[in-house]
């Protein structure tokens, strides 16, 4: 029981750590500007603060997206929810080479502010980070 118990407290001091839920009363306006600004359609927001910065996750054309915005307003990423088939074929390789009795639970297209493009799959409990030709970068912490 005690084991249990703490598990339960380091799982909840590590979430706490990478993302807190917040409402979105506690969202600058800057903030929910840009997003609505890229995204004017969007009406319903899961808003997280992750570091300094805040993440909004919503649903558009049947597609999960996580969107991470600074506080001036600035987006630094755009992350959509890709089927597994659409990872680029050398990062599938690499994960069938190197996760050979693994399953690809989640992939993503991951775009930033100056425009580059990497991949992201989530394997086991890791998320495999790729450059836009499928090369593997690194593990994401």
């Amino acid at each position: 029981m005690k084991k249990l118990a703490f598990l339960l407290a380091a799982t909840a001091s590590i979430s706490f750590t990478y993302a807190q839920k917040v409402s979105e009363k506690e969202v600058p306006a800057v903030v929910k500007s840009a997003l609505q600004k890229e995204f004017p359609t969007i009406k319903t927001i899961r808003w997280e603060k992750e570091k300094d910065n805040f993440e909004a996750g919503f649903i558009q054309d049947h597609k999960d997206y996580s969107v991470l915005i600074n506080p001036s307003g600035n987006i630094l990423e755009t992350e959509k929810a890709i089927p597994v088939n659409m990872l680029p074929e050398k990062a599938r390789a690499y994960i069938h080479q190197n996760y050979p009795s693994k399953k690809i639970a989640e992939s993503a297209k991951i775009t930033d502010a100056k425009g580059n493009l990497t991949y992201e799959a989530e394997v086991g409990k890791k998320d495999l980070i790729f450059d836009s030709k499928g090369h593997f970068i690194k593990v994401a912490q």
